[in-house]
């Protein structure tokens, strides 16, 4: 503050609500003046443009989500017919085309069932038992843990055998088998005849499926590859009811689908119109709004998604029209109708009285409103001047702004310090990044402070005899995913990501910010890497892609903590020998056949909640006391604990008992453990000890 404010001696001014209040009040004041200027007419004319627009973009929206609903189905149904399976007809005891099925219906929940057909008869389909009625599940007399239905009939080839229904459960295990249907021919089916008349991917109308005796909907597409035949994809009427259901808009509002022929294909109340006209599809007409017909018919003619139509009661509707794109072939299109007076109400019958008011009041305030505004927007105007001059960091010296606005007065000396602070931080800085420096709160002076951390190194075995012949650009897409996932998995235990090299990650726990469990979030992050790594790889062979066998070292240990660096560049990092052991157990890993190694310091701070083997006792280059080493076996439990004491037993002879009657220990153990690396290693050892027994402990 200044010195005539601290003195009670300065101007008087105004509180910056107040005057915000007051800009409000006057631009409250600017559209009185426009709705006045507009006249009733204007607003007449706004207020249905307005509901025009607003139906338009509900209507869009239902249409986005429609569409996708059927983009869904249509994909997999694409995907299914590129599968060499589905192709030549490989439908018998198909376990993982079965294992396929079941997940695209699991991610997919608006469809029934998937099932293709081909021309010799043969057939497969799974349903989601529970998606449909009740009486489907009773019907079928299964027991309650079946999930899934499949039928199979193999007509053809070496695997052609009588027709089988299997009863799988959620995780595929069979439940029941039963012999049938022996009447049911796929090629008599309307959705496998039309499809192959048109060889089009189309959506039928509602019909009543041979399975569930329910109707509803089919996507189908013919195979353009091997075997001729269809796949298909049956949505349950009452599916699309609730979807259309969900999509109308106000308390009258419809939302259904019809058709080019003016047939409706999708209405919330499908099964009451079918059931009054089941020879074919209700017309449009059914639904007794009296000039819908003709504003879809106009719609057609000019184009025009909005129309506004009149029914027999002298009631103004509005009405949006949109194609669903994916179901094209089919021309399906949405139509969202909803009175006008529903939304408006209000505004047309209050609207002379908000004429008359606001009128009156823009005389009134008139004089006030155009002082202060040019008062606040002259102010507001040079500090927003200056902060555009500070975001393009033109940082010359100006003098500060003051106001007789209290709040603007605070706000010119707040820019005026801003400039200050960040033409100083540039100097130390680069620019693009001054604003996250200044948001992370972190010291920008060189130096640090000395702290007890949590070190982890990671590094990924033989990445540059997987990645050498490999594109350059496949490298680092797959390298980016596999940072990623490290990445946001220590984070997500309270670590910092320090640095990567090459394809190692450094991360540090218990700095910059204190934890006080930061050894335990160490472990239960490496742990959480490994289960990561190993998701992450299934993933890459899938793609073809090789697999990154990642190994991590642990240490705990005191180190400097800070920023190093130079005055034009900087970085937050740790130093000292605690690093460097991390680093070191990171890349023993590979001599003992493990892929996590951590010091005696962290199994001493982390033994209460995690299993820890011995591994052996090394004495690093550069330190003059032998470390005992550990490999973190995972969270305490039974099997854990059962193998380490196991071992333990036997590292205990390898460290106090002569090499025979260890090497007749550790024989044993790798009896009952054959991979074990860390017994491979030390019986290594113990054969080359019996021929020249060990003078000292190994360096590392």
């Amino acid at each position: 503050m200044s010195d005539a404010r601290e003195t009670g001696r300065g101007p008087v001014r105004i509180g910056f609500r107040t005057s915000i209040i007051t800009v409000v009040i006057a631009a409250v004041l600017v559209v009185g003046l426009t709705l006045v200027y507009l006249s009733f007419r204007r607003v007449s004319s706004i207020t249905q443009m307005a509901a025009s627009t607003f139906i338009d973009k509900v209507g869009q929206i239902g249409a986005d989500r429609i569409d996708a609903q059927f983009k869904n189905v249509r994909d997999s149904l694409e995907i299914l017919a590129g599968i060499p399976a589905i192709q030549e007809a490989d439908v018998a005891d198909n376990v993982r085309l079965y294992a396929l099925l079941a997940s695209m219906l699991r991610n997919n929940p608006q469809i029934f069932n998937l099932y293709v057909g081909y021309e010799d008869g043969s057939f497969l389909e799974m349903d989601v038992i529970d998606r449909a009625k009740p009486q489907f599940r009773t019907a079928l007399n299964v027991a309650a843990d079946a999930v899934y239905r499949v039928v199979v009939i193999a007509r053809s080839g070496a695997a052609a055998a009588a027709p089988v229904t299997l009863f799988l459960s959620e995780n595929l295990t069979q439940v029941a088998e039963v012999a049938g249907p022996h009447s049911y021919d796929p090629r008599r089916r309307p959705w496998y005849v039309d499809a192959l008349k048109d060889r089009k991917t189309l959506l039928t109308g509602p019909y009543v499926f041979y399975a569930t005796g329910e109707p509803g909907y089919t996507l189908r597409t013919p195979l353009r590859e091997g075997r001729r035949g269809v796949v298909a994809a049956d949505l349950l009427l009452n599916r699309l009811e609730e979807m259309l259901s969900r999509q109308k808009l106000g308390e009258s509002g419809l939302a259904f689908l019809f058709n080019d022929a003016d047939r409706i294909v999708g209405h919330p109340e499908m099964r009451g119109l079918m059931a009054e006209r089941s020879d074919a599809l209700p017309r449009i007409d059914a639904i007794k709004l009296p000039g819908l017909s003709a504003a879809i018919q106009a719609w057609r003619t000019d184009g025009l998604a909005q129309q506004f139509f009149t029914d027999a009661d002298g009631r103004t509707l509005v009405a949006a029209f949109h194609r669903i794109e994916t179901a094209g072939a089919a021309n399906i299109h949405l139509a969202v109708v909803a009175p006008l007076d529903e939304f408006f109400a209000k505004i047309i019958s209050e609207r002379r009285a908000l004429f008359a008011i606001a009128l009156g009041f823009v005389i009134a305030m008139l004089p006030f409103a155009f002082w202060l505004g040019s008062l606040l927007a002259r102010s507001l105007r040079e500090l927003a001047r200056q902060t555009d001059e500070i975001q393009r960091f033109q940082l010359a010296d100006r003098p500060r702004m003051q106001s007789a606005i209290d709040e603007i007065d605070e706000l010119g000396r707040s820019v005026f310090t801003m400039r200050t602070v960040v033409r100083n931080f540039s100097s130390f800085i680069p620019q693009p990044i001054v604003r996250q420096l200044m948001e992370s709160g972190a010291s920008l002076q060189l130096g640090g402070i000395r702290r007890e951390v949590t070190v982890l190194f990671t590094d990924v075995a033989d990445f540059t005899a997987k990645t050498e012949k490999a594109d350059p650009s496949q490298v680092m897409i797959y390298t980016s995913r596999y940072f990623a996932a490290m990445s946001e998995t220590i984070m997500k235990h309270h670590g910092t990501i320090d640095k990567f090299i090459g394809d190692a990650v450094m991360a540090l726990w218990n700095a910059p910010d204190e934890d006080p469990d930061h050894v335990v979030h160490a472990c239960e992050a490496v742990l959480d890497c490994v289960q990561r790594n190993a998701e992450l790889n299934r993933a890459f062979r899938s793609e073809g892609w090789p697999a990154y066998g990642t190994r991590f070292g642990l240490h705990l240990g005191d180190a400097v903590v800070g920023n190093v660096g130079s005055a034009a560049r900087m970085s937050y990092t740790a130093l000292g020998a605690t690093i460097n052991l991390a680093s070191r157990l990171e890349g023993l890993n590979k001599n003992y056949g493990t892929q996590v190694l951590v010091s005696a310091a962290v199994k001493a701070r982390a033994e209460h909640r995690f299993a820890f083997r011995s591994v052996d006792q090394i004495r690093p280059k550069g330190f003059a006391d032998a470390i005992t080493v550990y490999e973190l076996c995972g969270e305490r439990g039974d099997s854990e604990l059962t193998f380490c004491a196991r071992w333990e037993a036997v590292y205990s002879s390898i460290r106090y008992a002569e090499p025979a009657v260890a090497t007749l220990r550790i024989a044993d153990f790798l009896v009952e453990y054959p991979r074990d690396g860390v017994a491979q290693y030390h019986a290594e050892q113990l054969r080359n000890a019996v021929q020249q027994p060990l003078l000292d402990l190994p360096a590392h």
